[in-house]
């Protein structure tokens, strides 16, 4: 499932702001009201806005409520989790937990003030310095404080066949020009380079998301929304090097959706995809048998500028509805505990943000390394203005450059176009 299809909370949210502002985070007490059941146990609702990991975590749940006497946990999963949560926002009838991607959601709750400050909390000594340091940087005024615990992530990249790879003497790039060369090489031998799948408009992001970070300066995302810079002054050169990637892809990459064009992939009519781990569950559900690694995508040609874009796919946060957070945080505790983090990578097709929890499946072993060392990069679109579709923007650019538009003119008017979007969406 692609992860970037994020539900983003928007006007509500933000009417939210002043009605939750008395109940910003920045202790782990709470008033709130300790919910009972009849037998004396603390009840604490976890919602998630992740359907597809809804029996995982139930299992996990399951052996919490196990383990102990004191505390019961109810996993809630509704459809439309994110349309829930926010009319829970504004009815002051929060869950005490929360299970969801580290993306608008969490900055709309975050900002709202709705959830729990737990830096004090002993496990996060157990979490990934990188992705805690991705939550820092989406809090309001990137404030260093834990109000959400990174659990699952993921990796995004170039999704490639092996098979053809091997049978074609390919070594992985490490490099944008060795990227070049490779689809030189397959181009010759009577080989699609890529797949794409741009019909459906959100696939366009993968490659934006893994070449802007590495492109465009270190501070870009305060200084845009503080109107000190533009994406017209600072990313022309990654919406450069993607028109110098579309020539490899099959021609009708405008009008292939993400469902034909995996099963294409599985088929091996082409060698490469600009994907996240997600595509690779729909891969090989198509083809079991296909060999298939993933690697970070070469931005540049310093390969030790280079990263893999990874983000936090589920984190664990306490809302200030919480009666009870040394209960709350004593779930969290169990949930992040190596064997029960492991559980959920392997079931779930996921990395972990928890130290010591591996990944092992041969099909992201090309960024593994990477992901362990911290060697990582968020993804973008987290850190820009909620509500900008630039996925509409840059599947218009595409098809202004089907259209014959000139390129130099179709980048400038397309990061304009985004500039005008943002700007507009940038209340402060």
């Amino acid at each position: 499932m692609m992860l970037k299809k994020v539900v983003a909370l928007g006007t509500v949210a933000a009417m939210s702001i002043g009605m939750l502002a008395g109940c910003s985070g920045g202790s782990s007490e709470s008033s709130a009201e300790v919910k009972k059941s009849s037998d004396g146990k603390v009840q604490l609702e976890l919602l998630s806005t992740k359907a597809e990991n809804k029996d995982t975590l139930q299992k996990l749940v399951d052996a919490f409520n196990g383990s102990q006497d004191k505390i019961e946990v109810q996993l809630t999963q509704p459809a439309d989790a994110g349309t829930v949560l926010k009319t829970r926002m504004t009815k002051d009838d929060l869950p005490e937990m929360v299970a969801m991607g580290g993306d608008a959601t969490y900055v709309e709750l975050q900002s709202a003030g709705v959830l729990a400050d737990i830096s004090d909390a002993d496990f996060l000594g157990d979490i990934n310095e990188s992705y805690m340091s991705m939550l820092y940087a989406l809090n309001a005024n990137q404030e260093e404080k834990a109000y959400g615990v990174p659990y699952a992530t993921n990796s995004s990249g170039i999704i490639y066949n092996k098979t053809i790879f091997e049978e074609n003497n390919l070594e992985v790039p490490t490099t944008f020009t060795e990227l070049l060369n490779v689809c030189e090489t397959l181009k010759a031998a009577g080989i699609t380079p890529f797949e794409l799948t741009f019909k459906d408009a959100w696939t366009i992001l993968p490659a934006w998301n893994s070449m802007a970070p590495v492109l465009q300066p270190e501070n870009f995302y305060v200084d845009k929304k503080e109107g000190k810079t533009t994406f017209a002054d600072t990313h022309t050169e990654v919406l450069e090097k993607y028109l110098q990637l579309i020539p490899y892809a099959q021609n009708d990459y405008m009008g292939t959706s993400y469902d034909d064009g995996n099963k294409k992939f599985a088929a091996g009519e082409a060698a490469m995809m600009m994907n996240g781990s997600w595509a690779i569950t729909e891969i090989r559900k198509a083809n079991p048998d296909v060999q298939v690694d993933q690697f970070k995508f070469p931005a540049t040609d310093d390969a030790s500028k280079n990263m893999v874009t990874s983000g936090v796919d589920v984190l664990l946060g306490v809302t200030t509805s919480c009666g009870d957070v040394d209960a709350a945080k004593e779930f969290i505790a169990f949930m992040v505990k190596q064997e029960n983090a492991q559980t959920y990578a392997n079931e779930q097709f996921a990395f972990s943000a928890v130290k010591g929890v591996e990944q092992n499946d041969p099909t992201v072993a090309g960024v593994k390394a990477d992901i362990e060392a911290g060697n990582v990069v968020d993804f973008p679109d987290h850190y820009y203005v909620n509500g900008l579709d630039l996925s509409a923007d840059l599947s218009n650019f595409f098809l202004e450059k089907n259209n014959g538009k000139d390129d130099a003119a179709n980048i400038a008017d397309t990061l304009k176009k985004i500039d005008t979007d943002y700007d507009t969406l940038n209340i402060n």
